[in-house]
């Protein structure tokens, strides 16, 4: 399994979300309460593009008559047919034995795996006598 960086933290707040292309595969990128979680962006029903469905909670169980509503955030609805995920396991909200997304394994590492664009090149710099010297 390789690694493929796919951004910065920062790109991405809680809440938010980004597809990408890793190895000719669309992957939503999701960042749910500081955690980040990869989809395979294509629903198991009809292949529709499940990443850019809407994200909610949902409602768990309660009294008789009461409705509680929780996990915003962590639902997936299919944009085609209303199909639900959750996203932190990718399996399905009505039949999580037998319907699931694929999910991925997905690691912050530090900014420096991704590029040098927002650096700027540092030179050693030593005090000899009084003296401050720059090492080229």
């Amino acid at each position: 399994m390789g690694r493929h960086v796919v951004g910065r933290v920062g790109e991405l707040p809680p809440g938010d979300r980004k597809v990408v292309e890793v190895e000719g595969r669309s992957i939503g990128l999701f960042n749910v309460n500081g955690r980040f979680h990869a989809l395979k962006n294509s629903c198991p029903h009809q292949a529709a593009p499940l990443c850019l469905g809407s994200v909610k909670g949902m409602t768990m169980p309660g009294k008789p008559g009461e409705y509680v509503w929780d996990r915003e955030g962590e639902i997936l609805r299919c944009p085609w047919h209303g199909w639900e995920f959750d996203i932190l396991t990718g399996r399905s909200v009505f039949n999580p034995h037998k319907t699931r997304v694929r999910s991925y394994e997905v690691t912050v590492e530090p900014p420096a795996e991704f590029g040098d664009e927002e650096r700027v090149e540092t030179y050693p710099v030593s005090v000899e006598d009084g003296l401050v010297v720059v090492h080229l």
